[in-house]
């Protein structure tokens, strides 16, 4: 099986749907390296049909592993020749594969973040309104408040604000751009203290308190502007469900956390999305936010001793069990650590009713749970090399779907990768 090649050549910009379904075709051909859950496994679940990948990740020094991890480029180029080699030699190809692991979707419109964010100023306000604006709101996510916000035109529609918090985006909005603000929040603390602020500056920003999941009546309406910043898994979903049945003028939305949904799987939206094949379990739709942070050395330190406890642990019940499933803990405090694994051991069992009888070599389970952290963190190395294209795939099923209800899209960055990697901005128009 040969996947057809990516053109990215200027003359030819392929579209939406036409980049869904390529990354459909790489995904569903990958899928057992990708679709695996590390913590269950006790060898490589894919090692005979990779067996070249298989070598290529026991050669990697531990030591390595977190900082290659941290760079999706670093991580596509360590071991996409060992891949290669094994389709290869089934006499399979992936064209451009190197791309679709390392690339952001080809958009129909350009924007450079970087003049972007020479451009964003917060225009409109004084240095004293400034500091009560951004008051309580970390950089990062005013940064990313504004940058989303100066792609949001002076359209005349009335704005409302999706899953709003205390309205920060939406405050700056009715302030920036003059404009009319409905928010929609489901905690009656966080619409009081949101409102107060509004009332006091004498902003045009109304909040509603409301599940957004429960309504009878939908808030939206077709001359209007819906706009969600971080909407995570099905809230966005609903949004953009809801702002299709109402024929919503425009909508701007920025997707998170994918994998937070009520279905066990996750339920594609376009046609094109139905039709590839694929399934994603809450499970899958957890990779597009799994990086490497290179934590300090002790940090570092704690988190692998963590998890080989965890496992070691996870060995020793599958022992006195007889399951072959991994059996999950508590949290477990950094104190906790500090004290013997056999400690930490009688804790796990005590927590979840398994009654440790008799002489155990713990000592011997320390060892296997290390072997076993040396593995999981090999499969989860694999497995990310599709954490962007599965999150590509799931912004362009988003696409899709809205450009399937008359809908004109665009799709971009709104900001830099290191003020948020969430940093995609889906926007849609419907002609009046």
């Amino acid at each position: 099986m040969s996947i057809a090649k990516v053109n990215t050549s200027a003359t030819h910009r392929l579209t939406f749907s036409e980049q869904l379904s390529i990354r459909s075709d790489c995904l569903l051909l990958l899928t057992p390296l990708w679709q695996v859950q590390a913590f269950e496994c006790v060898e490589l679940p894919w090692e005979t049909q990779f067996p070249e990948l298989a070598k290529a990740v026991w050669q990697i020094d531990d030591s390595e592993i977190d900082t290659i991890d941290a760079d999706q480029t670093a991580l596509v180029e360590c071991l996409l020749p060992s891949l290669q080699l094994d389709l290869a030699s089934n006499n399979l190809s992936i064209d451009g594969l190197f791309e679709l692991l390392t690339s952001k979707v080809k958009a129909q419109v350009e924007v450079s973040v970087n003049q972007v964010q020479n451009k964003i100023a917060e225009q409109g306000l004084t240095e004293s309104e400034l500091s009560h604006f951004s008051a309580h709101i970390k950089g990062r996510k005013w940064q990313q408040i504004t940058a989303f916000a100066h792609f949001i035109p002076a359209d005349d529609l009335p704005i409302l604000e999706w899953c709003a918090g205390k309205g920060h985006l939406g405050r700056y909005l009715a302030k920036k751009k003059a404009t009319k603000v409905t928010s929609l929040e489901w905690q009656q603390s966080l619409c009081e203290q949101g409102q107060a602020f509004a009332d006091k500056w004498h902003l045009p920003q109304t909040f509603t308190c409301t599940d957004v999941f429960e309504i009878a009546n939908s808030p939206l309406i077709n001359k209007q502007h819906a706009v969600a910043l971080h909407a995570c898994g099905d809230l966005h979903v609903r949004l953009i469900d809801l702002a299709v049945q109402a024929s919503t003028r425009a909508i701007s939305f920025s997707p998170c956390c994918y994998h937070l949904i009520q279905a066990s799987h996750y339920q594609a939206l376009s046609d094109v999305a139905k039709d590839s094949g694929l399934t994603f379990s809450r499970h899958d739709l957890q990779l597009p936010l799994q990086q490497s942070v290179i934590a300090n050395p002790k940090q570092q330190l704690l988190r692998h001793q963590e998890i080989s406890w965890r496992l070691g642990f996870d060995s020793l019940q599958r022992d006195i069990t007889g399951s072959g499933r991994y059996l999950p803990i508590p949290s477990v405090k950094r104190s906790q650590l500090s004290a013997s694994f056999d400690e930490f051991c009688r804790w796990a069992a005590n927590q979840k009713g398994v009654a440790l009888n008799g002489s155990i070599d713990f000592d011997d389970y320390l060892i296997k749970g290390e072997h076993r952290q040396a593995l999981t963190r090999r499969i989860d190395l694999v497995a990310h090399l599709f954490r962007l294209i599965i999150e590509q795939w799931l912004l362009l099923d988003r696409v899709c779907f809205l450009e399937q209800h008359g809908y004109q899209v665009e799709m971009f960055e709104f900001c830099a990768n290191s003020i948020t990697p969430r940093n995609c901005l889906i926007q849609a128009k419907k002609q009046p």
